[in-house]
């Protein structure tokens, strides 16, 4: 359990698996951060949330393919930004990706590229990028050619 420091520390957020009820909260959380939704709630199961009480502040889900994951939705609410919550479920959908023994993590950003590397990714090419991994719909349709593409190798 993660407790919020400033902004309200009566109310201790939880980071947990998200479920299927969580998909029309974590949709309008990625509105609101401006991230695309699509083909995410094909990939609940590998998804966590952060709540507050009963409200969903912060998700990020990985897409398992057999060559690798791609990390999405990282996403907080305006209300719980600042407060260590974005790394919080950075790291446990993260964990979802190590459990599964894959090679490795990549991910997409537009405006995220500073934030990441403090996890272990690094700039890559899109080239580099395994087949599978590409064949998800961030890669295909939802992210833009100019999104800069990341890498984090998972230990065996």
């Amino acid at each position: 359990m993660m407790t919020e420091s400033n902004r309200a520390p009566s109310m201790p957020v939880r980071v947990e698996r998200a479920t299927p009820a969580d998909g029309p909260a974590i949709h309008s959380l990625l509105a609101a951060s401006r991230l695309p939704a699509d083909g995410l709630l094909d990939h609940l199961e590998t998804a966590v949330v952060a709540r507050r009480g009963q409200d969903v502040v912060g998700c990020a889900a990985v897409e398992v393919y057999a060559d690798g994951a791609l990390l999405r939705s990282v996403a907080v609410a305006p209300s719980a930004r600042g407060t260590g919550l974005g790394q919080a479920v950075t790291s446990a959908a993260l964990r979802l990706a190590e459990d599964r023994k894959l090679p490795a993590v990549y991910l997409l950003t537009n405006t995220a590229e500073r934030f990441f590397p403090r996890f272990g990714f690094s700039v890559i090419p899109r080239s580099e990028v395994p087949a599978g991994v590409r064949q998800s719909v961030e890669f295909r349709t939802a992210c833009c050619a100019s999104a800069v593409v990341m890498r984090k190798p998972l230990q065996p």
